[in-house]
Protein backbone atom coordinates (compact mmCIF):
# COMPACT_ATOMS: atom_id res chain seq x y z
CA UNK A 1 0.00 0.00 0.00
CA UNK A 2 1.12 4.02 -0.85
CA UNK A 3 1.89 5.58 2.31
CA UNK A 4 1.67 8.88 0.94
CA UNK A 5 -1.96 8.38 -0.30
CA UNK A 6 -2.70 6.73 2.79
CA UNK A 7 -1.66 10.11 4.60
CA UNK A 8 -3.50 12.44 2.38
CA UNK A 9 -6.60 10.42 2.80
CA UNK A 10 -5.80 10.85 6.94
CA UNK A 11 -5.46 14.10 6.64
CA UNK A 12 -8.68 15.25 4.40
CA UNK A 13 -10.86 13.15 7.57
CA UNK A 14 -8.47 14.97 10.37
CA UNK A 15 -9.41 18.07 8.51
CA UNK A 16 -13.25 17.03 7.98
CA UNK A 17 -13.54 15.53 11.91
CA UNK A 18 -12.04 18.73 12.85
CA UNK A 19 -13.96 21.33 10.99
CA UNK A 20 -11.24 22.87 9.54
CA UNK A 21 -12.57 23.33 5.48
CA UNK A 22 -9.59 25.10 4.45
CA UNK A 23 -7.09 22.83 4.73
CA UNK A 24 -9.89 19.91 3.98
CA UNK A 25 -10.73 21.45 0.78
CA UNK A 26 -7.17 22.90 -0.08
CA UNK A 27 -6.24 18.74 -0.26
CA UNK A 28 -8.73 18.45 -3.41
CA UNK A 29 -7.45 19.79 -6.83
CA UNK A 30 -8.81 22.14 -8.62
CA UNK A 31 -10.81 19.82 -11.07
CA UNK A 32 -11.78 17.31 -8.49
CA UNK A 33 -14.94 14.66 -9.49
CA UNK A 34 -17.31 14.42 -6.78
CA UNK A 35 -19.76 11.16 -6.88
CA UNK A 36 -22.62 12.76 -4.96
CA UNK A 37 -24.26 9.54 -2.66
CA UNK A 38 -26.93 8.48 -4.87
CA UNK A 39 -27.22 11.70 -6.14
CA UNK A 40 -25.18 13.20 -9.40
CA UNK A 41 -21.44 14.18 -10.10
CA UNK A 42 -20.32 17.24 -9.42
CA UNK A 43 -17.07 19.01 -10.95
CA UNK A 44 -14.63 21.40 -9.47
CA UNK A 45 -13.23 22.39 -5.86
CA UNK A 46 -16.52 25.29 -6.62
CA UNK A 47 -19.56 22.35 -6.67
CA UNK A 48 -17.46 20.79 -3.89
CA UNK A 49 -17.33 23.45 -1.29
CA UNK A 50 -20.87 24.65 -1.79
CA UNK A 51 -21.71 21.18 -1.14
CA UNK A 52 -20.01 21.07 2.18
CA UNK A 53 -21.43 24.41 3.17
CA UNK A 54 -24.85 22.78 2.83
CA UNK A 55 -23.67 19.44 4.52
CA UNK A 56 -21.99 21.74 7.44
CA UNK A 57 -25.57 23.71 7.96
CA UNK A 58 -27.39 20.63 8.00
CA UNK A 59 -25.63 18.26 9.69
CA UNK A 60 -22.57 17.55 12.17
CA UNK A 61 -21.01 14.47 11.71
CA UNK A 62 -17.44 12.72 12.97
CA UNK A 63 -16.53 9.93 11.13
CA UNK A 64 -14.62 6.81 13.09
CA UNK A 65 -13.18 3.97 13.29
CA UNK A 66 -11.61 4.60 9.64
CA UNK A 67 -10.15 2.02 7.97
CA UNK A 68 -8.15 3.31 4.86
CA UNK A 69 -6.64 1.40 1.98
CA UNK A 70 -4.53 2.59 -0.82
CA UNK A 71 -3.15 0.87 -4.27
CA UNK A 72 0.60 -0.17 -4.41
CA UNK A 73 1.14 3.53 -7.01
CA UNK A 74 -1.21 5.21 -4.63
CA UNK A 75 -3.30 6.32 -7.62
CA UNK A 76 -6.59 5.21 -5.49
CA UNK A 77 -7.54 4.93 -2.47
CA UNK A 78 -10.48 3.86 -0.13
CA UNK A 79 -12.00 4.44 3.13
CA UNK A 80 -14.40 2.65 5.22
CA UNK A 81 -15.90 4.27 8.34
CA UNK A 82 -19.11 5.10 10.60
CA UNK A 83 -20.66 8.38 10.15
CA UNK A 84 -22.06 9.46 14.11
CA UNK A 85 -24.06 11.89 13.17
CA UNK A 86 -26.43 14.75 14.42
CA UNK A 87 -29.27 16.16 11.73
CA UNK A 88 -29.99 19.24 12.79
CA UNK A 89 -31.61 21.20 10.29
CA UNK A 90 -34.13 19.98 7.39
CA UNK A 91 -32.36 19.26 3.99
CA UNK A 92 -34.33 19.61 0.87
CA UNK A 93 -36.35 16.62 0.22
CA UNK A 94 -35.67 14.60 2.97
CA UNK A 95 -37.45 14.17 6.11
CA UNK A 96 -37.74 17.07 8.67
CA UNK A 97 -34.89 17.67 10.87
CA UNK A 98 -35.43 17.50 14.93
CA UNK A 99 -31.75 16.72 16.32
CA UNK A 100 -32.33 12.89 15.62
CA UNK A 101 -28.58 10.99 16.21
CA UNK A 102 -27.60 8.60 13.18
CA UNK A 103 -24.81 5.79 13.22
CA UNK A 104 -24.23 4.74 9.48
CA UNK A 105 -21.57 2.57 7.74
CA UNK A 106 -20.22 4.37 5.04
CA UNK A 107 -17.11 4.21 2.53
CA UNK A 108 -15.34 6.41 0.33
CA UNK A 109 -13.59 5.78 -2.93
CA UNK A 110 -10.45 7.91 -4.21
CA UNK A 111 -8.70 9.46 -6.91
CA UNK A 112 -5.17 10.79 -6.23
CA UNK A 113 -3.06 12.92 -8.64
CA UNK A 114 -0.12 15.13 -7.79
CA UNK A 115 -0.82 13.92 -4.11
CA UNK A 116 -3.93 15.78 -4.11
CA UNK A 117 -7.64 14.24 -3.83
CA UNK A 118 -8.82 14.39 -7.70
CA UNK A 119 -12.06 12.12 -7.10
CA UNK A 120 -14.24 11.18 -4.40
CA UNK A 121 -17.14 8.98 -4.66
CA UNK A 122 -18.96 8.53 -0.87
CA UNK A 123 -21.49 5.75 -0.73
CA UNK A 124 -23.77 5.20 2.07
CA UNK A 125 -27.24 3.10 2.53
CA UNK A 126 -29.80 5.58 2.04
CA UNK A 127 -32.47 4.41 3.19
CA UNK A 128 -31.07 3.20 6.38
CA UNK A 129 -30.26 7.03 7.34
CA UNK A 130 -34.11 7.76 6.46
CA UNK A 131 -35.33 5.03 8.70
CA UNK A 132 -32.82 6.35 11.55
CA UNK A 133 -34.08 9.88 11.32
CA UNK A 134 -37.73 8.92 10.53
CA UNK A 135 -37.93 6.86 14.13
Amino acid sequence: MNQDSIKLVEQYYAAFNGGDMESFLNLLTDDVIHDINQGKREVGKDAFTQFMACMNNNYQEQLVDMVIMATPDGNRAAAEFVVLGEYIKTDEGLPAAQGQKYRLPAGAFFDIRDNKVARITNYYNLQDWIAQVSK
